[in-house]
């Protein structure tokens, strides 16, 4: 789906005034669920989540977290539901045999770095990662879900977006309040510039960790070249100036909704639309495993890391988690 326009706004439309009834109930029934306990896994599971629908970085902290914990030594896994997938688990991640139809696009972005497991249970999932030797557990996503506890959860802010209107699904992008989402997690992560002052939204003693999006290496290859550009994530600005950052000149770009399922006709459109323009159809990770595979030799894909203002102050809340999985002899 693509985000309604008022989600973005200041939350006093007749819109948001008029679904604030059913955004009250949604609340009501988001809380009750999670006064529920979870299992508690032997390892140390970390969430990455976040308090509204839609992306804020949530994978891409999840890798980095996932490579720093495996710099240690430790057998990481990843565990999120599949969004957008069939399957509802739990399922290990196997790029060779599923396609986004049958997992979401996530999970084969965590499942070419890590193994990765989709279930819809997440206990359920968690439980089949141990099995598999698991000794820690990452997870996209999961925040709302009660079926799993957590040992450190972070909750990943948007700076561009925030929390959007700051009202309750469907009148705006919130799952729950986010004093509520805050007060589960042990740390905030503000991707980018807080460019809609959502730290002000947040508990006044809640470490608020800064990070910025970085063009991958590749992404020096399309300096001073002309680009058509298409993805469909939930905030495709980030996407756009990832390339401008990169000095790619944007001949042309197209968003579509987040998720989006690419067919043969779409892919044909756009590259007719680049070649039209004479440029280089360029996309993201998350995208390009979304088209027909066919086509994928024809798009460019420009990767993005993560860069911590202070890489100690995320070193530091992994350390007591490391520090419990048994290492071998």
């Amino acid at each position: 789906m693509r985000a309604p326009e008022f989600w973005g706004g200041d939350g006093k439309g007749l819109l948001p005034l008029l679904l604030s009834p059913i955004a009250a109930l949604y609340g009501c029934a988001t809380a009750r669920r999670m006064a529920r306990p979870g299992w508690q896994a032997p390892v140390p599971v970390i969430c990455c989540g976040n308090a509204t629908a839609g992306g804020a970085g949530k994978t891409t902290v999840a890798l980095d977290l996932g490579q720093r914990l495996a710099r240690r030594g430790v057998a990481v896994h990843f565990l999120l539901r599949g969004y957008g997938g069939r399957l509802k688990g739990p399922v290990r991640v196997d790029p060779a045999v599923h396609d986004s139809r049958a997992v979401g696009d996530e999970a084969l972005l965590l499942a070419a770095e890590r193994p990765t497991w989709i279930s819809a249970d997440r206990a359920a999932g968690a439980r089949a990662a141990v099995a598999a030797g698991a000794q820690a557990i990452v997870m996209d996503d999961g925040l709302q879900n009660p079926t799993l506890e957590k040992d450190l959860s972070l909750l990943v802010v948007d700076g561009s977006f925030g929390f959007g209107n700051n009202r309750i699904i469907p009148a705006g992008p919130l799952r729950e309040p986010v004093a509520a989402a805050a007060a589960r997690c042990r740390a905030a992560v503000m991707i980018g510039a807080d460019e809609s002052g959502a730290a002000a939204l947040l508990p006044p003693r809640m470490p608020v960790l800064q990070a910025r999006l970085r063009p991958g290496p590749e992404a020096e290859l399309l300096a001073g070249q002309p680009v058509y550009a298409f993805c469909g994530i939930a905030n495709p600005r980030k996407f756009f100036a990832t390339l401008q950052e990169a000095g790619a000149v944007l001949a042309g770009r197209m968003a579509f909704a987040d998720h989006y399922p690419f067919d043969e006709g779409d892919m044909r459109d756009l590259l007719a639309e680049a070649d039209g323009l004479r440029a280089m159809p360029v996309t993201t990770r998350k995208d390009y495993v979304r088209i027909p595979p066919a086509f994928r030799s024809r798009v460019t894909v420009v990767t993005v890391r993560l860069e911590w203002a202070d890489t100690v102050a995320i070193e530091a809340l992994l350390d007591p988690l490391a520090q419990r999985v048994p290492m071998p002899a």
